[in-house]
């Protein structure tokens, strides 16, 4: 009797490890370390330090769009338009500070004022968004896609198509040095940490997330919490703009057009749902770390870009897939 217990229980282990694997908060960061294990033989200059200041510097504007798309999908919605507010306040900002005929050019003031205007236009465009989520009662796909299609053409009509450079090195300096954008990265990273973990609002973003009637009964401003997650969330792209534009010293109307999957699958990945009411910092930071190692990773090994979209694609695809799985699986 003794053998068949044992002989029974064991098999029994194997569904409890993998669920207690998928309950792991650090189950990605593991992944991680697998993905690094796995390539670093047979990608040179994977483990290189020259490549990890790199890696650094693609991971600090990722992460901090991807906090503001975090805090959209806990409550519940998308940000489609992340990706061309990014690239409309790179535009504003270098029209506003360019060394040669900005509206501020030679002026001390010209990179402060530049990074205050990008991100209240980040702000309004988020207020924008939530507005129309809120009170036109339109489906947050519908508005962030056109959010996202109207400022995308409104920032290459705003500069015909054409980069902004000569921008100032106190503005420059944001992006191209690690050691000034990784401490930006990691202070939005805290800020948005201490709001969901140790704040009302956080709890009201969540309770919005799970059941927004049930919140609403309860007493939240529901459509104050939507709105402030999607202002949040322009807020973030803007100041990941920032960074993005100071790493390429020049304003650029399709600046951030191919992040958009990155954005959305960093934060899947991470463990943040995609119906709402579930999602931590630290989630988001995991994801970011991967598809960053990732698509470094497939760089390296010189593959083409429709190749890296194709395997970046099917890892998104299957972390969406785990998130329903997930979701199924808790709620039975």
């Amino acid at each position: 009797m003794a053998t068949m217990t044992s002989g029974a229980t064991g098999p029994r282990r194997v569904p409890s490890l993998i669920a207690a694997a998928l309950r792991s908060e650090y189950l990605v960061l593991f992944l991680c370390a697998l993905l690094f294990a796995g390539l670093a033989p047979f990608t040179p200059g994977l483990a290189s330090t020259d490549n990890f200041l790199n890696l650094l510097g693609n991971l600090a504007p990722l992460l901090v769009v991807a906090l503001g798309q975090t805090l959209v999908l806990i409550v519940g919605g998308i940000d489609l338009s992340v990706t061309s507010t990014i690239a409309l306040t790179s535009v504003v900002g270098a029209l506003v500070m360019n060394r040669d005929t900005g509206w501020l050019a030679g002026s001390p003031l010209a990179a402060p004022v530049a990074v205050v205007a990008m991100l209240g236009l980040g702000g309004l465009i988020g207020a924008g968004n939530g507005l129309a989520v809120t009170k036109l009662h339109m489906p947050p796909f519908m508005v962030t896609l056109t959010a996202m299609m109207f400022l995308s053409g409104f920032a290459i009509w705003l500069t015909q198509s054409k980069n902004v450079g000569n921008l100032p090195a106190a503005f420059t300096v944001l992006g191209s040095r690690p050691a000034l954008a990784l401490p930006i990265a990691a202070s939005s990273a805290g800020l948005v940490h201490l709001l969901l973990e140790r704040s009302l609002f956080g709890r009201w973003l969540r309770a919005v997330g799970f059941n927004a009637r049930t919140a609403h009964v309860s007493g939240v401003p529901v459509d104050a919490v939507i709105i402030a997650a999607y202002i949040a969330s322009g807020l973030l792209a803007a100041a990941a703009s920032v960074l993005y534009t100071g790493r390429l010293e020049t304003g650029s109307p399709v600046l951030g057009q191919r992040i958009l999957l990155d954005v959305i699958g960093a934060t899947v990945i991470g463990g943040t749902s995609l119906f709402g009411g579930k999602g931590r910092v630290l989630w988001t930071l995991f994801g970011v770390l991967f598809l960053t190692l990732l698509d470094n990773a497939l760089n390296l090994l010189g593959l083409s870009h429709f190749t890296i979209m194709m395997v970046k694609g099917g890892v998104i695809l299957l972390a969406a897939l785990l998130d329903t799985a997930r979701t199924r699986w808790l709620a039975a």
